[in-house]
């Protein structure tokens, strides 16, 4: 599937979660039918927070988009991994980078939290979106974030830069409405 009709379903699925009509299914049937392969439509690279849920957000069924989550959503050396796989072995033709309303590693990146090794490590990918944005309002860095680690995909990745026909585009998540705006 080409990534303009990738990106027409996952706003179409969104509109359908926005007016409480989505369906998403993960029958027997469908795992089943998932059990020789995948063919996922979309990647989507979201946040860990509890309250974004991709395949809801989408109404994507099991097997229709390829979910990597971490908190901030950045292009970590995992994330970039997994999402090549999909690219290279499972010919997905579509990325989305999905920041949120409220991100709560986006208001620890701002605060210049620093608890552990880890979460500075996590906080440290962040903080070129943190230092660039123009701005310490959260969800506008959260917006700036996404966009970055877009562009971080494209530049880290020969498989995504050589890849014909892939898009990549951000997306900005709304907690209360549950809409996605394209950003």
């Amino acid at each position: 599937m080409d990534a303009d009709r990738a990106l027409q379903l996952l706003v179409t699925g969104n509109e359908k979660y926005v007016a409480d009509k989505e369906n998403v299914d993960a029958s027997t049937a469908i795992r089943s039918s998932l059990v020789s392969g995948q063919s996922p439509y979309a990647i989507i690279l979201s946040c860990a927070d509890s309250r974004v849920i991709p395949e809801s957000i989408f109404d994507a069924n099991a097997g229709q988009i390829f979910v990597c989550r971490v908190a901030g959503n950045i292009a970590n050396a995992s994330t970039v991994a997994s999402i090549e796989y999909a690219v290279a072995h499972l010919g997905t033709k579509l990325i989305m980078v999905l920041g949120h309303e409220s991100c709560g590693a986006v208001t620890a990146a701002i605060a210049g939290v620093k608890e552990s090794a880890s979460l500075a490590h996590l906080l440290e990918q962040i903080e070129p979106a943190v230092n660039s944005c123009g701005s310490s309002e959260v969800n506008e860095v959260v917006k700036f974030n996404a966009q970055l680690t877009a562009k971080e995909l494209f530049n880290k990745s020969e498989i995504i830069r050589n890849s014909e026909g892939l898009k990549i585009v951000s997306g900005f998540y709304n907690l209360g409405s549950g809409q996605v705006d394209i950003i």
